[in-house]
């Protein structure tokens, strides 16, 4: 059964107030919650987080490519991690070590999903580790399923108004023009481009945005490997 709580927030997404992520996040006994959307079907667009600490948490799994959002983008299927310091290193080998100081113990991610129709991540974090409880669970089940609706076309709020959500203006979309030129000027195809990309950005130590700002901006360019088979467009390298 959904929390009175949980109700109002629904009502309000219902006639197209403006609810706010930091009040679902107190409803759902989390710290933090970030709402991410499906780009190609392979990889997600963060549209907007409560606070900082899951603006970072939802970039690091972009970065890398791994950890339970990605899990649950691939699985489409629950991801529940009631203790992070409990996951064995191999799991997710890139991420763990890279959450530092970060404050989150626990995380929960919710695919936004109607049949076989998949739209994107609800992700909770929590800074002390711990399950949700049965009714946590049934309010997030419940957001889960409005958001999906939502983005689905339904009627209801329109998301960009939420009122404390942190916008990232599809920031994520420089990402996606730095993997276009590095495709080209490389000769690889999107994904490996992609995953080239992640790879620069985790071994500078530095956002993927800002290295695929960067990049745009042609005040960088990625070196070849000796595999890879060159610029698709001959008229690339002059204008690099």
């Amino acid at each position: 059964m959904i929390s009175d709580a949980m109700t109002e927030v629904l009502r309000l997404v219902h006639i197209q107030a403006q609810p706010r992520l930091a009040g679902c996040a107190e409803v759902l006994g989390v710290d933090g919650l970030a709402v991410s959307l499906v780009v190609d079907g392979q990889i997600t667009e963060q549209l907007w987080s409560s606070g900082k600490t899951a603006a970072l948490f939802e970039d690091l799994q972009f970065t890398l490519g791994e950890g339970p959002g990605p899990d649950a983008l691939r699985d489409h299927a629950l991801r529940m991690v009631d203790d992070i310091a409990t996951v064995p290193s191999g799991r997710w080998p890139a991420l763990l070590p890279a959450l530092g100081d970060l404050p989150v113990a626990a995380v929960f991610c919710f695919p936004l999903h109607l049949g076989g129709i998949f739209v994107g991540v609800l992700t909770l974090l929590r800074a002390e580790p711990g399950p949700m409880s049965g009714q946590q669970m049934d309010d997030a089940l419940a957001l889960a399923e409005a958001l999906t609706l939502q983005f689905l076309g339904g009627e209801g709020v329109q998301l960009e108004s939420w009122g404390d959500a942190r916008p990232t203006e599809l920031h994520r979309a420089v990402v996606h023009q730095a993997t276009g030129m590095i495709s080209v000027q490389l000769g690889l195809a999107l994904g490996p481009a992609l995953l080239r990309l992640r790879a620069y950005s985790f071994s500078q130590g530095l956002p993927i945005t800002d290295i695929a700002r960067d990049i745009v901006a042609r005040r960088l360019r990625l070196p070849p490997t000796a595999g890879d088979p060159g610029p698709t467009d001959p008229t690339d390298e002059m204008r690099g």
